[in-house]
């Protein structure tokens, strides 16, 4: 990782999250994305980046008004439930074009057998084989490609952790992979990201018990008024247990929701309440009283946002200028790595296309189905020389990494039976091969300081 250390803010963990500007924020969305955001952003160890994936919203959606609506409420919303943009980096996507060319930088070392097994290209691929229609059948090339724009965007501020549901594990896994790719063609620029995955907060389900989303129309915005929050949690589905029958909190669409917003004391409650046969009537009561306990104080913010669209305008082009300052130099960073340089270098082009036909070994790190992390040393034609066994996170792979690229046969000696030499390969070898890799990052070390 050659992450600059100057800057005070460099020795924070960065953590990045993004919301798809498609549709008004309902309280799935507030629950699994803007609060735990919020409260993340007051921590001292951690900077934050927060952006409006806008760019994303164009695969999905080709109601430009309604993306221009989304992209406003979406930014009200996080700001009222207590984002400070001064403390963050807060920003929209579009607004920061180092992302687009960073995502043709990966697209340029990403494989298409990657991009095949993509969840959502795959998922269109199968319905329309199942419906008998051709397999791509309209699938643009902007879904193929999503992956790599969402790459893109964690890999352009160097993000440590990456907080996910677990049906977006795979797109960061991705990102790790064209990291790695890039990393092994032109040196260790690019930082890999780690999924954080948020046991605690569970997909929350919409009026019909499925899970809260605008393609089900079962939400419940997040800045309803009082009157119609009332209304519509008292449209959730419930069973037909009578009151003072016994009701299951599992499987309970009401409980489910109550649980995302009460303390643990206040779930216990409500589940004795459950046992005790509360009336559904009364049950939906207390959910509203409680939603709105927290929802009321964010509303008049909210509105006030809402009603001053410049206002919002401000911030993210604001936040955005803060963003540039991290990614122009570093697109530049990469350009000059990719060989996109100027002529008129202090060395020859001969020079530098001489230097760059040595090839040394590369790291190459990664995680398999077991969920363990792992990493390999491979030569410039792809043979092994060093495998590890598997770490329990990425971090303490790294670190290994890191050992041996600075140590060598005494990391060899320290990490034990954690790593095996490959097949045929002898320890001299290994030996001359991380010391080669070692002269080659001081070399590169020194060229840009």
């Amino acid at each position: 990782m050659n992450t600059p250390t100057s800057s005070p803010t460099m020795s924070r963990t960065r953590v990045l999250t993004g919301i798809t500007t498609t549709g008004t924020p309902h309280l799935g969305n507030y629950v699994g994305a803007i609060r735990p955001t919020v409260q993340a952003s007051l921590h001292s160890t951690t900077q934050g980046f927060y952006f409006l994936a806008d760019y994303h919203a164009l695969i999905k959606c080709d109601e430009p008004a309604r993306i221009q609506r989304s992209t406003l409420e979406i930014a009200a919303s996080w700001i009222a439930a207590g984002l400070d943009p001064e403390r963050v980096m807060f920003y929209r996507q579009s607004d920061i074009p180092e992302i687009p060319e960073l995502t043709w930088l990966l697209t340029c070392v990403t494989g298409k057998g990657l991009l095949n097994r993509a969840h959502a290209y795959k998922a269109s691929v199968d319905k329309n084989t199942a419906s008998g229609h051709d397999p791509d059948a309209d699938v643009s090339a902007g879904l193929f490609m999503y992956p790599v724009l969402m790459g893109a965007d964690i890999l352009m501020f160097k993000a440590h952790k990456v907080p996910v549901g677990r049906d977006q594990i795979q797109h960061i896994e991705m990102a790790r992979d064209m990291a790695s790719s890039f990393n092994h063609l032109y040196g260790e620029h690019l930082v890999l990201p780690e999924a954080v995955i948020e046991e605690s907060v569970a997909l929350l389900p919409g009026l019909d018990g499925r899970k809260m989303s605008k393609s089900y129309d079962n939400t419940i915005p997040l800045f309803s008024s009082s009157a119609q929050l009332k209304k519509l949690i008292s449209g959730i589905v419930t069973d037909s247990r009578a009151p003072g029958e016994s009701k299951q909190t599992e499987g309970s669409a009401l409980f489910q929701i109550y649980q995302a917003f009460a303390s643990s004391e206040e779930t216990t409650a409500f589940a004795k309440a459950y046992a005790e046969g509360i009336g559904w009537g009364d049950a939906k009561q207390l959910l509203f009283e409680r939603i709105e306990r927290e929802v009321a104080p964010m509303r008049a913010p909210y509105e006030e946002l809402i009603n001053n669209p410049a206002k919002v305008d401000a911030l993210l082009l604001k936040g955005a200028a803060k963003a540039r300052a991290l990614a122009t130099p570093f697109i530049q960073e990469l350009r000059q790595a990719v060989g996109l340089r100027s002529l008129a270098s202090t060395r020859s082009t001969q020079a530098v296309a001489q230097s760059e036909r040595i090839a040394v070994p590369a790291f190459k790190q990664y995680r398999e189905k077991d969920g363990q992390f792992y990493f390999k040393l491979v030569d410039p034609q792809g043979r092994v020389l060093l495998q590890s066994l598997g770490f329990t996170s990425p971090k303490d792979a790294g670190l290994a990494i890191g050992q041996l690229q600075q140590d060598g046969a005494k990391a060899m000696a320290e990490l034990g039976s954690q790593v095996i030499l490959g097949e045929g390969v002898s320890a001299t070898e290994l030996s001359d091969s991380l010391a080669s890799l070692r002269t080659e990052l001081a070399e590169k070390a020194k060229s840009k300081s």
